[in-house]
């Protein structure tokens, strides 16, 4: 083999990504004259390797308790995709569209809309560092 190019990742296509040419390009112009438009193009902010997956919106009040490993439960979530199934793999995001964390869900959407208590989602992989939001939720 001479020669392996990956042209795509995900819903990533080879056309968005930069050079680490460019990259460094961008960070100099940035770090000496202040001028942030070719590092904002160059470095996209990780929420974007949220984008294919279907989305629950949590309450402010319960995202550090999620931060800590926590489940979601249903009192939880402020509005979620309409197209979920039990089982999906779904990104959980705060009200300003901060990922949060990833997880599987227990139920439906439709179920999530018409239950008042219960899990909603299992929290499988954290991606917000503890304590970024403060802590509302009491140990047992």
């Amino acid at each position: 083999m001479v020669e392996l190019r990956r042209t795509k990742i995900a819903h990533f296509t080879e056309e968005e990504a930069v050079t680490l040419h460019d990259l460094k390009d961008a960070f100099v112009f940035w770090k000496e004259n202040g001028d942030e438009e070719h590092i904002r193009k160059a470095v996209v902010p990780m929420e974007r390797l949220l984008d294919h997956l279907p989305k629950i919106v949590v309450k402010d009040s319960a995202v550090d308790a999620i931060c800590h490993g926590a489940n979601l439960a249903l009192p939880g979530i402020v509005g979620l995709d309409s197209s979920i199934d039990k089982n999906d793999t779904v990104a959980m995001i705060s009200q300003k569209g901060e990922g949060i964390a990833l997880g599987k869900t227990l139920m439906t959407s439709k179920e999530i809309q018409e239950r008042d208590e219960g899990m909603a989602v299992k929290t499988e992989r954290v991606l917000m560092p503890k304590g970024t939001y403060p802590k509302m939720w009491r140990g047992k």
